[in-house]
This record gives C-alpha cells, sequence and structure tokens, in this order.
C-alpha cells in the first residue's frame, strides 16, 4: 500500500510545482510591464524638465542682454550657481532611508574611490565652464533664435562623440539627422549677413556664431563622456548618481566663474550694471535667479535622459525646444524669420524626427526580443 501512496504524493507535488511556475511565469510579464511603465514616468518627466527648462533658460539669458546686462562672467556664472536648490534631493537620495535605487535594485557594485571622483568632477566642472563661456558669447553676440537653431547641432556632434565613445551605431536615419542639422547650421552661416543689426558687428557676429558651435561640439562632448562615466567608473543605478553629476561639476565650474569674474575686472561694473537695467534692480535679480533655476531644471532632465536612455537621446529631446525658442524669440525680442532661417528650422526639424524613428525602431525591436525570452521562458 506504500507504493500507491508515495505515487500520490509525488504527483501532488509535481503538480503544485507546475502551479508555482504557472503563477511566476504569469507574474513576470506583468512585473515587466509596471517596471517599464515607471520607466516612461521618469523618462517623461526628464524630457519635461528638459524642454521647458532649456527654453525658459535661453530667454531669460537673452533678456539679461538686451535689458542691459553685459557680463560674460555673469551670464556664465548662473548657468550653474543654482545648484544648491539640488542640494535637499541629494540629502534625501543619500540618506539611510534610500538604499534602493528607483529602478528597485538595490546597489551592490563596488564604488569607485574618493580620488577618482575628485578627478572626474573636477574635469566635468572645468569643461562647463569652458563650455557657458562660450553659450554665453554666443547669446551675446547672435540673435537667440539663430542661437538656438545652431544648438540644434548638438545632436550632430554628440553622434560622432557617441560612435567612439559609447558605442553607438551608425544607422541611415541617424546619419540623415546629421547630414540634415549640419546643412541646416550652414545655411545660417552663409545667411548671417542679414542678420547683422547697428549693435553687432560682422566681427563679433562670427565670433558668437563660432562660439556657439564650439559650445555645442564641447556639450556633446560633456554628455557622451558623462554617459561613459555612468558605465564604466560610476556604475551606480542611482539617481543619487545623477545628482552628484550635476551638483559637484556645477560646484566646480561656479567656482571657475567667480575666479573669472574677479580676474577680468568684471565684478567692478556689477553694480553700476544693476542700477542702470532697463526694469530695475529687483528685475535685475529676479532674471538672474530664474536664469540659475531653470539651467539647474533643464541639466536635471539632460542628466536624466542621459542615465535613462543615452547621451545622443537626451540631445535629441534638447532639439525640441528648437520650434519653440525661435517662435518665442520671434514674439518677445523681434528677432527676424526669414525664408532661409525658416528652411533651417524645418531641416533640424526633419533631422530630430529622423533620429527618433530610429529610437522607435530600435525600441520596438528591443520589445520583440524581450518577448522572445519570456515565451522560451
Amino acid at each position: 500500500m506504500e507504493e500507491p501512496q508515495m505515487g500520490v504524493e509525488l504527483q501532488t507535488r509535481v503538480h503544485t510545482q507546475n502551479q508555482d511556475k504557472d503563477l511566476s511565469s504569469a507574474n513576470q510579464p506583468q512585473s515587466s510591464r509596471f517596471r517599464h511603465y515607471k520607466w516612461w514616468i521618469r523618462v517623461i518627466s526628464y524630457i519635461v524638465f528638459l524642454i521647458a527648462g532649456q527654453s525658459a533658460a535661453t530667454l531669460l539669458g537673452r533678456l539679461y542682454y538686451d535689458k542691459g546686462g553685459n557680463s560674460k562672467w555673469m551670464a556664465t556664472f548662473v548657468q550653474s550657481a543654482g545648484f544648491p536648490i539640488l542640494l535637499p534631493l541629494l540629502f534625501y537620495f543619500s540618506s539611510p532611508f534610500s538604499k534602493s535605487n528607483h529602478r528597485g535594485v538595490s546597489c551592490t557594485t563596488k564604488q569607485p574611490t574618493i580620488s577618482t571622483l575628485v578627478v572626474l568632477y573636477f574635469g566635468f566642472g572645468l569643461l562647463l565652464t569652458g563650455d557657458n563661456m562660450m553659450y554665453s558669447y554666443g547669446l551675446l553676440y547672435v540673435p537667440v533664435s539663430t542661437y538656438s537653431l545652431l544648438c540644434a547641432t548638438q545632436l550632430a556632434f554628440n553622434a560622432f562623440f557617441s560612435f567612439f565613445l559609447n558605442s553607438q551605431k551608425f544607422t541611415p536615419f541617424i546619419l540623415n539627422s546629421v547630414i540634415l542639422l549640419t546643412i541646416s547650421a550652414a545655411l545660417l552661416a552663409v545667411n548671417s549677413g542679414s542678420e547683422n543689426t547697428s549693435t553687432v558687428s560682422k566681427e563679433k557676429y562670427a565670433i558668437g556664431f563660432i562660439c556657439t558651435i564650439g559650445a555645442s561640439a564641447a556639450y556633446s562632448l560633456y554628455l557622451s563622456l558623462v554617459q561613459f562615466s555612468f558605465e564604466k567608473v560610476i556604475k551606480r543605478e542611482t539617481f543619487s548618481a545623477v545628482l552628484d553629476m550635476q551638483i559637484y561639476p556645477s560646484f566646480v565650474a561656479t567656482c571657475g566663474c567667480v575666479v573669472g569674474l574677479f580676474a577680468s575686472g568684471e565684478w567692478r561694473g556689477l553694480s553700476d550694471e544693476m542700477n542702470e537695467y532697463g526694469n530695475g534692480k529687483v528685475s535685475y535679480l529676479m532674471t538672474l535667479i530664474f536664469t540659475a533655476v531653470t539651467w539647474q531644471v533643464s541639466s536635471i532632465g539632460l542628466l536624466g535622459l542621459v542615465f535613462e536612455v543615452s547621451s545622443l537621446f537626451s540631445n535629441v529631446i534638447s532639439t525640441l525646444s528648437l520650434p519653440v525658442i525661435p517662435i518665442l524669440a520671434v514674439m518677445f525680442f523681434h528677432d527676424k524669420m526669414d525664408g532661409v532661417k525658416a528652411m533651417a528650422m524645418v531641416l533640424a526639424i526633419w533631422g530630430f524626427i529622423s533620429y527618433l524613428y530610429q529610437h522607435y525602431l530600435d525600441d520596438s525591436k528591443s520589445k520583440r526580443a524581450n518577448s522572445n525570452e519570456v515565451a522560451q521562458v
């Protein structure tokens, strides 16, 4: 009588194990879908931060110059000086109460040494200082609508740097995007003569044009290096890692701007600049404060997208503000929107859509691969 009884118990265990497997396989897609939705919520949030922050910061930067601001070091300073508003977030996400990362996985990866992080953040801070200074020259000497279109060349530069630093593949759509953005910038360069005003000489316009292109290239290099650092050096999947990458280099860049402000002697004219500001002293201070805050909001969105997706995708999303800023510049700063500039805008948007479609194809391919893996399990 024991053998039939053992056989019944064995069948019961096998049946129970099969039920557990069925439940596990049923819960796995649900868990995967939940993580996917959370990922999209984070990405959409970063996109909103980036587009809103970048558009507002660019227009406020131009407003500073148009109403009487003239200090290039001060304009550079506010691009990084708003980092203290992020310190409460850093303290919270670095506290013992927030040990797991925002992707739901505990952080067990070996951390880089303090000396490595110091060198990393110091190098990024110096790179940001030079980059922000070039952007300041661009905003001073180039109409804001042209400035925003030239900034779209970041995508082309970033594709180049991503190819060597981040193993980014060049597909026909990405190559098409790079070519279109290059042509867009070339059109603006050819059309530069028609945009010179009585207050900006051709030499200063050329300086602003070159500085904006140089700043776009430098920032693209910065984003690719940030992605490389996340993957190879920091190796932490936490929001605090994103905050660290924003706060510490910004602190170094701010210190560099303070040194430049005093070394150049521009600090002596800040009092007169505030007294003679077109909209008054309060407006002067509020313009600088809000410029600093909006740049930090933009940077968090930018670095968040680098962390969640890639540096190239982050740059692509930043070009979404391309149709917004020139239109707002025409409305508020009375920039000209001639046929050549409109054509440049169309080409830049076309380049953006071309890359976005490539990302859609990559995402669809990734989903099919994951579905096949789940089916095989």
